[in-house]
């Protein structure tokens, strides 16, 4: 696997310009070299943007478990292939080897099969971070069904609108989860939203909870009794290229959730070799993402991207808070986490914290620390690579995407030197521009733009579930023959890329383009502040102007809001200049967020602009209770 792991920043530029001069012989290689296909493609690719139509591996046939499971159990059946982390640390870890993972899932895989689930169906689950999760994607994929995980934390009207809209005959649910100190009744909520979901034909329940739930006769049956009947012989479904592996829903800044489609074969590719070179990860080491499977981020990183390389994942059931502050780091040193990825909300709720928390533990066994899900503020950033990294662990800040299935812009550990706030370069094979509002491309360096792809990636998705016109609308028509990401992008003086925040989170005050992310970083800097978030509000004389939202640090509970409000727009004012000032900062207890932590900015922009009058479905969020404070507060 020689070529396949970046080892210095020669060869990270060697390995980066032959995927831009030769991309077909560069991922034919990658391809050829590091999986197993029941037959080879008759071509690497095929593209166009305008339409848009991509194919990557064209007409090759294989399985994507057989990659993340058959073939290592040659030479690793009996290696931990993942280790299941419960809600409550007194309850047992378990280790489950490649052997016991295969097995599993060819028992739920002839369950499905049993329940006449074929090659292309779609099967809903909704399930908690139980081994159930993992035993039931790979089954789907195992099969040839198409997997669309929704995360368990969802209303019944956000899961009714997904099982609808992929017209799924399954759903595969647990009795009950445990998220910190409390018990969710996922069955009930599911028993709500089939309520409009008349064509699922089956219900598989695991037990979790042990509470008691209603069965509803004909359609509901337990899982694990099923499972021990059923054999644990099943053959791989032989899948082409192209076939689709998975939906998963995304939302939309408008309208309903979009349902991006993934295919088997350029996601397989993508997803491994990101894994390898983005974490560094070695053969014994422990890689742990704190994720969710519901996100594409545990899609490709908790289980594809890890079983692709024959590692040992860890996958948590529980919360970071529960029971105490100090949970992540107990469950690096008792695993002896080496590569340790999460998102900066996590990051920055836990640096508001006693250290005590952090110091307790041994934490000795980190190599790689990793961050998702948003841009990562300064703050934060120095906290993570001082108390949890002890300045030795390299800090891989990836950017990626739902829609791009894999990192596309990350530092590879060892190789690329970081720079905090920024995402560094992009990985091999991914093609960047900046664009202006002309769709010119901006050259050159010390350049801020709108960041677009203008060459495909295998991990690509394909398309919007039975909505392709949405999906060329949405990523294809706004700059031509380019994917736009949606996001703003700045280009530094070497090349590296920082994450300006999504493009509808650039506000234009008095002709200014100002990005949310540096105003926020520059508030995040006081020391009383924890967190904080910036949007656009209409202003008779300066078109917009700003409003931030901050939440204190326990410190500054204590102090003087109007001389907090002089000390923050300060801050602002000697970082980004008076220009970047709010006009209106509002102390609030929380911010609205999705269950991935994305802050809902679209809320926030209709509270600060005063019409509250349609927020939209806020019951997929996090905190739902908050944004009556807000408004309360305003």
């Amino acid at each position: 696997m020689s070529n396949y792991h970046i080892k210095n920043l020669e060869e990270y530029f060697q390995v980066y310009r032959k995927s831009v001069r030769e991309p077909e012989n560069f991922w034919q290689e990658v391809a050829e070299e590091h999986f197993v296909w029941r037959k080879k493609w008759d071509k690497v690719l095929k593209w166009d943007f305008t339409k848009p139509e991509i194919k990557w591996f064209e007409n090759a046939k294989l399985n994507i478990t057989e990659n993340c499971i058959d073939r290592h159990l040659l030479t690793k059946a009996e290696k931990t292939a993942i280790i299941w982390e419960p809600n409550d640390p007194k309850e047992k870890p378990l280790h489950i080897t490649y052997n016991e993972l295969h097995k599993k899932i060819n028992n739920v895989a002839n369950v499905l099969k049993d329940k006449g689930i074929k090659k292309g169906d779609r099967v809903c689950i909704y399930l908690p971070m139980i081994p159930e999760l993992a035993y039931a994607v790979l089954a789907c994929a195992r099969i040839g069904a198409i997997h669309s995980v929704v995360f368990a934390g969802f209303s019944f009207s956000a899961l009714a609108a997904r099982t609808l809209d992929a017209d799924c005959k399954m759903l595969i649910t647990a009795d009950g989860s445990f998220r910190g100190n409390k018990t969710i009744d996922l069955k009930g909520i599911v028993d709500k939203a089939l309520e409009d979901c008349p064509d699922v034909e089956t219900v598989l329940v695991a037990k979790r909870t042990g509470a008691e739930i209603n069965m509803k006769e004909g359609r509901d049956q337990w899982l694990e009794p099923l499972m021990e009947k059923a054999s644990d012989e099943c053959k791989p479904e032989v899948m082409d290229s192209e076939d689709p592996l998975f939906i998963l829903y995304t939302s939309g800044s408008t309208g309903k959730p979009k349902g991006m489609v993934h295919t088997t074969a350029g996601y397989m590719v993508y997803s491994a070799y990101t894994f390898k070179n983005i974490f560094n990860y070695q053969n014994d080491d422990v890689y742990w993402c704190t994720a969710d499977i519901g996100w594409i981020t545990g899609h490709s990183y908790i289980l594809y991207g890890p079983l692709l390389n024959g590692a040992t994942t860890v996958m948590f059931e529980g919360v970071p808070s529960y029971p105490d502050f100090g949970r992540f780091w107990e469950i690096v040193e008792k695993h002896k986490v080496n590569q340790f990825y999460t998102a900066p909300t996590a990051i920055r709720a836990l640096a508001k914290k006693n250290l005590e928390f952090v110091d307790k533990y041994d934490l000795s066994s980190l190599k790689v620390l990793g961050s998702v899900g948003e841009p990562i503020n300064e703050e934060a950033w120095h906290w993570y690579d001082n108390n949890i990294g002890k300045s030795k662990s390299p800090i891989v800040d990836t950017w990626w995407q739902t829609e791009t299935g894999g990192i596309m812009i990350s530092s590879i550990p060892f190789v690329t030197p970081t720079k905090p706030t920024f995402a560094t370069l992009p990985f091999p094979g991914i093609q960047l521009v900046l664009m202006d509002e002309e769709g010119i491309e901006i050259k050159g360096n010390q350049v801020d733009g709108r960041l677009c792809i203008k060459f495909p990636w295998p991990s690509m998705a394909r398309t919007i579930w039975r909505n392709h016109d949405r999906y060329r609308d949405t990523y294809f028509s706004t700059f031509k023959n380019k994917y736009f990401t949606g996001d703003g992008a700045l280009r530094d003086e070497v090349g590296y890329y920082r994450i300006t925040g999504r493009v509808d989170d650039v506000i234009i005050v008095s002709g200014h383009n100002l990005g949310t992310a540096p105003i926020e970083d520059a508030i995040n800097e006081h020391p009383a502040v924890a967190e904080s978030a910036v949007v656009g509000f209409p202003n008779e004389v300066k078109g917009n102007a700003l409003y931030g939202f901050v939440i204190l640090k326990e410190t500054g509970e204590k102090r003087d809001r109007d001389n907090l409000r002089k000390e923050i727009n300060q801050t602002i004012a000697d970082k980004i200049g008076p220009i970047a000032k709010p006009d209106k900062i509002q102390f609030v207890e929380g911010l609205p967020k999705t269950r991935s932590g994305k802050i809902m900015r679209r809320i926030l922009r209709k509270i600060a602009s005063g019409d509250t009058s349609d927020l939209g479905d806020t019951s997929t969020l996090l905190n739902p209770e908050v944004v009556e404070e807000i408004i309360k507060n305003r």
